[in-house]
């Protein structure tokens, strides 16, 4: 029992019934655009189970992202290769009981795992069709060229989708490795081509992960119907995401040089402040555009 509070305690640190309603409104497509009209950043962040994401929602994260990272940082892979479709539906479904459990309004987002949508764009509705029974408000999935009809078909059938472009972590290993992409005028222009036409086919957000600053930022002005959520990829996007993991300081490996601690940045006593305070910190560092630094997160 929680001495402070015994009528509402509940065993094993589970979420209370409900929470009291949110003060903000329910974040939803038109919301997403409106916040990329007037420049309000959209902060957004990986969640993988109920209790991180209904903190998440509490700390005033915009957008959950139920990534295929999870694969690394929860099941211990080397690569997001291995993720399955069950995987995701299962974690997806876990991160919108806990939002609703308390009421929350963020915008849920699930990954569409490696093999599930290449095949056709038949299998790729089949699949989304998954994951937003899940509980996902949208699905994303990965590339370009190719998938500017899959993202159309899906669109056209009441499926929101994100695309994402850069580095495409379910090909690391046909782009040689975890390498920044559209470095050089050939590269940039493919990518601004494909990015164009991602936005054409009905993509209502675009990820860009390790993209060059400068290309980022262009790429951002050049897509007013579609906004933009930068990883390594600079401050001119129109919103940031990070891994939960990473953001916490709890990456097994070496912290790739596009993450800041939010948890070793809080001031203060340490033992003072808790993961919730360093999600508020994400949250208010990318509203206010200081984090990302160019000249240290950023190439």
């Amino acid at each position: 029992m929680n001495p402070a509070n015994p009528q509402n305690a509940t065993p094993y640190g589970t979420l209370p019934p409900a929470s009291a309603p949110a003060t903000r409104k329910p974040v939803s497509l038109p919301r997403l655009q409106e916040m990329r009209a007037r420049g309000e950043k959209i902060a957004m962040l990986t969640a993988y189970d109920a209790t991180f994401a209904a903190v998440a929602d509490a700390a005033g994260v915009d957008c959950i992202l139920v990534g295929d990272s999870l694969g690394m940082v929860c099941q211990g892979l080397s690569s997001t290769v291995g993720v399955s479709l069950e995987t995701m539906r299962y974690h997806v479904e876990s991160v919108t009981r806990g939002v609703r459990r308390v009421q929350g309004t963020a915008w849920i987002i699930g990954d569409l795992p490696y093999g599930t949508y290449q095949e056709s764009r038949e299998q790729a509705l089949r699949n989304a069709a998954v994951l937003m029974q899940a509980g996902a408000h949208m699905v994303k999935l990965e590339g370009g060229g190719w998938t500017t009809e899959t993202v159309r078909f899906l669109v056209e059938r009441g499926i929101p989708v994100c695309a994402h472009l850069g580095l495409t972590p379910q090909t690391v290993h046909a782009l040689g490795g975890y390498r920044v992409q559209g470095k050089s005028v050939e590269a940039a222009a493919i990518m601004k081509r494909q990015a164009l036409e991602l936005q054409d086919a009905g993509a209502a957000l675009m990820v860009l992960e390790m993209v060059p600053a400068a290309l980022s930022a262009e790429l951002t002005a050049e897509l007013p119907l579609c906004p933009t959520i930068g990883i390594g990829a600079g401050s001119g996007t129109a919103g940031q995401v990070l891994v939960l993991h990473d953001m916490l300081g709890l990456n097994l490996g070496k912290m790739p040089k596009f993450v800041r601690n939010f948890m070793a940045a809080l001031p203060g006593i340490p033992g003072q402040h808790g993961i919730k305070e360093a999600m508020q910190a994400y949250v208010e560092a990318v509203k206010s555009g200081s984090f990302p630094d160019n000249a240290q997160h950023a190439w």
